[in-house]
């Protein structure tokens, strides 16, 4: 919500910008887009990783703090 109303601040004091950001926002959403899926996958291998390093502890029984 104080995203809008600020975006209709904007649009009241420099309504170029505004509409500018209006439209750019969808192009540089889909330009990140690929940052975002590389990201999910790098977490998704420290994950794995993490499991394969930790598997002897859990199997030995030890608990995290």
């Amino acid at each position: 919500m104080l995203t809008f109303v600020l975006w209709l601040l904007l649009l009241v004091f420099c309504w170029p910008l505004a509409l500018l950001a209006l439209v750019l926002y969808p192009i540089v959403w889909l330009l990140l887009l690929p940052f975002r899926l590389l990201g999910l996958a790098v977490e998704g291998v420290f994950a794995f990783l993490k499991g394969v390093v930790m598997l002897p502890a859990r199997i030995l029984g030890v608990r995290p703090s």
